[in-house]
């Protein structure tokens, strides 16, 4: 087991495999990540609310290195890559159980459907009577809370949580926050869009939760190479909100050690 120590190594390892190198954080933070022939695995703590092992490679290489890396940061990280692998993985490794599919969208900011503009408070602009959304102050950010937490309460990105970069945000004609959005967690290439929530009673339908993603989309693709985010695989009015937006599918399976099998 060779340990990697820059992320230029990393991607050449991985052919500039977006999952892994937004791992990897810029190894920063606790980050760390190995290869085993042609297998990589990336440990991360507290990366979007878990510790995580993110793997790729050849069954035969990645089996051995899992367990040395598990044996050196302990059994609680979840392993997480490409849904066959991972269905590969707990079909080879007693004790490893899946928890179940998800998707990896990801974009870049040349060759796809365009995300507008933006105006010069660095508010999404409101074309063609398209919703504005903008930045939230931090004063703003109790009542984006509230939202989150009356509607999508399972989201690792929260207001009142480490991770989070920046939060964006709609409010309607009556200044109700109805859609919220977060760049979090974010790589030095890899951006990640997170805590994506819109008010069914008054934001749902109406195009909030496309302008506030729009926005951190834009953001993230004016510093970074690749925006992406994870969608719930039963999400299907996500998905096709996010593939409007010009993100491609990728299908990523998760796992945990026997007795912590819970969430993803």
């Amino acid at each position: 087991m060779l340990e990697l120590t820059t992320e230029e190594r990393l991607r050449a390892a991985t052919d500039d495999d977006s999952v892994l190198v937004w791992a990897a954080q810029g190894l920063a933070g606790g980050a760390r990540t190995w290869t085993r022939g042609r297998a990589v695995a990336v440990t991360t703590p507290a990366l979007s609310g878990r510790d995580r092992i993110a793997v790729r490679g050849p069954l035969a290489d990645l089996l051995p290195l899992l367990d040395e890396v598990l044996a050196l940061v302990g059994p609680g990280y979840r392993p997480f890559g490409d849904a066959g692998l991972l269905a590969e993985l707990c079909a080879h490794r007693d004790g490893l159980e899946p928890l179940g599919s998800f998707g990896w969208m990801q974009r870049t900011a040349t060759g796809l459907p365009p995300l507008g503009g933006l105006d010069g408070a660095g508010a999404h602009r409101g074309d063609g009577g398209r919703p504005v959304a903008r930045w939230l102050a931090p004063g703003e950010l109790d009542e984006a809370a509230e939202l989150i937490d009356r509607h999508f309460p399972a989201s690792h990105a929260h207001p009142h949580r480490p991770g989070v970069r920046a939060w964006a945000g709609v409010r309607d004609e009556e200044g109700r926050l109805t859609a919220v959005a977060a760049d979090a967690w974010p790589a030095p290439s890899v951006g990640l869009l997170a805590g994506v929530v819109s008010d069914p009673a008054h934001g749902r339908g109406r195009g909030h939760a496309a302008a506030a993603c729009r926005l951190v989309l834009a953001g993230i693709l004016g510093r970074s190479t690749h925006a992406a985010l994870m969608v719930d695989a039963w999400n299907g009015p996500a998905i096709g909100l996010y593939r409007r937006l010009g993100l491609e599918h990728r299908s990523l399976g998760a796992a945990a050690q026997r007795g912590a099998a819970e969430g993803r």
